[in-house]
């Protein structure tokens, strides 16, 4: 089965072992890594586990993380996709952009395909997504996809702010 998902403008390509380098770079970028990652520069073996993780996630609950790849020249901008952050029952939507890809509408397109592969493909409910108290950008991102603020927690003495979207809610999908 391919996992490959197509929006107007962009190309949404599994992530497998395969991509670690590709995967690494994006993660290495201080724009990207500074809430993501909490400003640490992970290693290329971190990636390399992670690429695998997502593999093995297609493989067995045919979800993981996916590229962002615009249609021409087909670059990567970004990464998109449904991955276990905490103890939850489900994975939450996950997103980052390069910034020479911020503010044009990509992480919002990309993001509304996932939330519409979650609901129609994978069959959940609901969909949750979490980022930390600072990164505006992303909290921003998560109120224009529909969802609404539920919970504040902290986790490493960082403030974590989770929202939700609800299948039955959503109009578009």
């Amino acid at each position: 089965m391919s996992f490959e998902l197509e929006t107007q403008r962009l190309r949404l390509q599994p992530i497998l072992a395969s991509d670690s380098i590709a995967l690494h770079n994006i993660f290495i970028d201080p724009y990207v890594r500074k809430y993501l990652c909490d400003d640490r520069v992970w290693e290329l073996q971190q990636v390399e586990e992670m690429s695998l993780e997502s593999q093995n996630l297609f493989d067995t609950q045919k979800l993981g993380l996916w590229f962002i790849k615009t249609r021409d020249p087909e670059e990567i901008v970004g990464f998109v996709g449904l991955w276990y952050f905490f103890e939850e029952d489900q994975p939450q939507l996950v997103y980052a952009l390069i910034p020479t890809a911020i503010n044009k509408g990509y992480a919002t397109e990309a993001a509304l395909k996932i939330i519409e592969y979650s609901f129609n493909k994978l069959g959940y409910q609901y969909l949750l997504a979490s980022c930390d108290r600072p990164n505006l950008e992303s909290i921003k991102l998560a109120r224009r996809l529909g969802m609404r603020e539920v919970e504040q927690r902290t986790s490493e003495d960082k403030p974590i702010v989770f929202f939700r979207i609800e299948k039955e809610l959503v109009n578009t999908i």
